[in-house]
């Protein structure tokens, strides 16, 4: 039985792979995205990630696609009270901003959409420095005490904001931030580590990364001379270029070959592994692409085979 992880200072304990549910509504349909969700469940997973806006940048898409679909397999299902569900607030067309007002109507429009009387974690999605963080917290304080939220995050913020964000908390005796969603992986390790990851390791806060595979380029299968039809193979195809993302190839090859293990369950394991992070999250189009994203919650990497891949990823 896979042990489960405590999201900082919260109640929430969280399967170590967290489900990505920007796919779904687009690259996956209902059908696929249900047979994805099933399989997840099945293993034993129970934390999804979402968020209002996605697939806003889809044509002929509103925004909270995701949100309808996965509110809809948790009816069918019937699974609610055993489901971690995150979702985001900011980037909505219809809800854009990190207003208080606009805050607290997001969140009644995802609930909505989710089919649920509570969010389990909500973060912000991108931060909005022109508002002060005392409007932002004070709002999202509101929702937890309303019963409508459970926990709250932020993703995409600086280490001040979110230190500030935090003190107010402190100081007022606010609904604190217990999670981080920083994009974070082995050939994007800039964005987080240094003063952002600082803050949250003082702050006792559990990252939750996304892009944890780099769009895909950790899976392995974006290769010289090799063609991936996907919606996010540009993404991913840039770092086959670089000569980080030569050598961290080289170096998951070889860890994977001598663990037999899939390149991107060696790629999650040491994200995984390292200081403040929870559970990466990495997204599966269908059920057959899940048991190497799962297989994270049983690999362990030795301390060499982390010093490996890390010195490969500077």
């Amino acid at each position: 039985m896979t042990s489960l992880r405590t999201l900082g200072a919260s109640d929430l304990e969280v399967f170590p792979l967290c489900l990505g549910g920007n796919v779904f509504g687009w690259t996956a349909d209902e059908a696929d995205s249900f047979a994805v969700l099933d399989a997840y469940t099945a293993a034993g997973g129970n934390f999804v990630d979402t968020a209002d806006s996605y697939s806003a940048w889809v044509p002929g898409h509103r925004g909270g696609e995701s949100e309808t679909v996965i509110g809809t397999w948790l009816k069918a299902r019937g699974n609610r009270s055993d489901v971690v569900v995150a979702t985001k607030v900011s980037q909505h067309p219809d809800h854009p901003g990190l207003s208080a007002a606009n805050i607290k109507a997001a969140a009644d429009a995802s609930l909505r959409r989710l089919g649920t009387d509570h969010i389990d974690l909500y973060y912000t999605h991108y931060d909005k420095p022109e508002v002060p963080v005392e409007e932002i917290v004070g709002a999202l304080d509101e929702l937890v005490k309303a019963g409508k939220v459970r926990a709250v995050g932020a993703s995409n913020i600086s280490a001040e904001r979110l230190q500030q964000s935090l003190d107010f908390s402190d100081r007022e005796g606010l609904a604190r931030y217990v999670a981080l969603q920083p994009h974070y992986n082995l050939v994007s390790r800039d964005t987080y580590e240094g003063a952002l990851q600082d803050v949250a390791a003082r702050a006792g806060l559990a990252a939750v990364p996304y892009f944890a595979l780099a769009a895909g380029f950790l899976t392995g299968k974006y290769r010289t001379g090799t063609t991936v039809v996907s919606a996010r193979a540009a993404g991913a195809a840039k770092h086959l270029e670089t000569e980080r993302g030569q050598r961290v190839l080289a170096a998951l090859d070889e860890i994977a070959r001598d663990r037999d293990a899939e390149v991107a369950t060696v790629a999650l394991a040491w994200l995984a592994g390292r200081p403040t992070v929870a559970a990466p999250i990495a997204s599966a189009r269908t059920p057959e692409q899940l048991p190497a994203l799962l297989a994270v919650a049983d690999l362990t990497l030795t301390d060499e085979e982390t010093a490996q891949l890390t010195a490969a990823s500077e």
